[in-house]
């Protein structure tokens, strides 16, 4: 029961990925909009205060706001997508479906029950308009409910199909059937129960904010500490995009979530600083600084005679967290041969995000410095205090690399470089430090299939008749095995590069950092397995 409840959580966390990796973009974007119109840039740069390059900065800042008040409909077809195990096309294509007919029945039926409430303002009345249809305010929840619900109803009926003069209606057109009195039902349900967990929400987003630094600590420390079982994802999301990270009214509209604030307050010029929810997504010290002053403990510990192979394997690792925020590569390098520092880790991840939020630091952060330097420096210095992220970064620096050394050193932990077995905590393989050496700098994106050793990946994996499933996100190669226990981790870390290889009953993750890509798509290509968006 235990391990069909973790796999379920694995699966809709993998399924996150499809709306959640999206949005980011839209930031970016919105960002580099506001380099065309940012004031003090246009004044030290003056051939850009030009109609033209300031309408093209409003206009791409503007549109893409529009993707913050249409969350549900994007989580709703991005998840079906991502829970769907086969025709996922199909899968969102009857998402949206489903969320125009879920839509359009609440609104009769708060119509027929004289529930609607007239107001030219709905702000605070517990309804919205969700593409020009006033229903119940459900915000996010509205999209994930349903695409799990799309997801299940599409994986149990997708594969039905009938003869004769009916065959039309087979395959994703009865999941669409299946669906209408499904969709229906919930939306007349979900009329009654959606006030009392509206009021739940509320009353745990008023608690996470009255425990103060408290609560933030804990935010921070779980977001870490849940890393090794791929759940962590659902700890930062919900405070991301839903009512618990915060509501602001913006230029007119309301939004809900951390995330969505910041990047309408970001678009907004109206907006002199951002507003203090933006603290929920400040999780980018340790990936840009905590964790470089971890790696330079282990350096300087590492056995003398190991030295120069450590710093081969830790130079890229820490390039990658900087500058991308992809901090796995590193973490697992002690995670499971020295825990007490993982969770040392998990602390000062949460610690650092109190910090951040008593000093009134607003900068957005969740992420590498090239992202820093996008969301932050366009906005200036007033409406986000960024320079003192900078400086707390700094001093996390310092605090890593002290309490990272004392504990090595005092416990004789074994680190990278301080192992007996230097294949059990290398993040990198012999062939990839061997190219290092050499000055071969892995390039090739994930067409160049036949550089990746797919045959040797899907042979330590338990061969081809051994997969149920193939996904990934960040950094892992995510599979679901039929029989895990016959996974060889000594070729999967020795011979095909991988950081770490965890296994939580059916579920094998496979830790390939930024070239998991590549990796996923030799394995699909090998296995001739259609693509999952992750």
């Amino acid at each position: 029961m235990k391990e069909k409840v973790m796999d379920d959580l694995q699966r809709f966390s993998k399924a996150m990925f499809v709306p959640v990796l999206i949005l980011p973009i839209a930031g970016i974007l919105i960002a580099i909009g506001n380099i065309f119109t940012n004031q003090r840039l246009l004044e030290v740069v003056p051939f850009m205060d030009n109609p033209i390059t300031t309408g093209f900065g409003t206009i791409l800042s503007g549109s893409l706001v529009s993707i913050l008040t249409n969350l549900g409909v994007i989580f709703c077809v991005g998840l079906a997508v991502g829970l769907a195990k086969k025709k996922k096309a199909e899968a969102g294509f009857t998402a949206l479906l489903a969320f125009l007919v879920f839509i359009n029945a609440m609104n009769k039926f708060l119509e027929l029950r004289g529930m609607l409430i007239k107001a030219d303002d709905l702000q605070g009345t517990g309804q919205a308009s969700i593409l020009g249809i006033q229903i119940l305010d459900m915000g996010v929840f509205l999209g994930i409910i349903l695409g799990i619900a799309v997801g299940l109803v599409h994986n149990r009926f997708v594969d039905t199909e009938f003869h004769s003069a009916f065959q039309i209606y087979g395959g994703s057109r009865f999941v669409f059937i299946v669906l209408i009195p499904v969709t229906v039902l919930l939306a007349i349900i979900l009329t009654f129960i959606w006030p009392f967990v509206q009021t739940g929400i509320t009353g745990l987003g008023h608690f996470i904010n009255q425990s103060g630094n408290f609560g933030l600590f804990l935010y921070g420390a779980l977001e870490r500490l849940l890393i090794p079982t791929g759940l962590h994802h659902l700890v930062y999301t919900p405070f991301l995009y839903t009512s618990l990270g915060g509501v602001e009214t913006i230029g007119g509209h309301v939004y809900e979530g951390a995330r969505n604030i910041y990047y309408a307050e970001m678009a907004d010029p109206n907006i002199h600083l951002l507003s203090r929810s933006v603290i929920w997504d400040a999780r980018g010290i340790s990936k840009m600084f905590g964790l470089i002053g971890a790696c330079l403990a282990m350096y300087q510990t590492a056995k003398p005679e190991n030295k120069a192979k450590v710093k081969a394997i830790l130079i890229p690792a820490v390039v990658t967290s900087f500058v991308a925020g992809v901090t796995e590569p590193i973490e697992f390098s002690f995670m499971f041969l020295a825990p007490v520092l993982f969770v040392l880790h998990a602390g000062l991840s949460g610690l650092s995000m109190v910090v951040l939020n008593v000093l009134n630091v607003r900068a957005i952060g969740p992420n590498g410095f090239l992202d820093f330097l996008l969301y932050n420096v366009p906005l200036g210095i007033a409406k986000t205090h960024w320079p003192m992220y900078i400086v707390v970064g700094i001093a996390f620096f310092f605090i890593y690399f002290v309490l990272f050394k004392f504990l090595i050193i005092q416990f004789n932990l074994k680190t990278v470089g301080r192992e007996a077995e230097s294949e059990e905590t290398r993040l990198y393989s012999k062939q990839d430090l061997k190219e290092k050496e050499s000055g071969k700098k892995e390039t090739k994106d994930a067409k160049a299939g036949d550089a990746v050793p797919v045959a040797t990946i899907i042979e330590a994996l338990g061969g081809a008749d051994n997969f149920e499933s193939v996904t990934n996100c960040y950094t892992r190669l995510r599979t679901v095995l039929k029989d895990p226990s016959i996974v060889d981790e000594a070729t999967l870390k020795n011979e095909t590069g991988a950081n770490a290889v965890i296994i939580k009953g059916n579920n094998v993750h496979v830790v390939y950092g930024l070239k998991v890509t590549a990796v996923r798509n030799a394995v699909d290509e090998a296995l001739g397995f259609d693509v999952e968006l992750e």
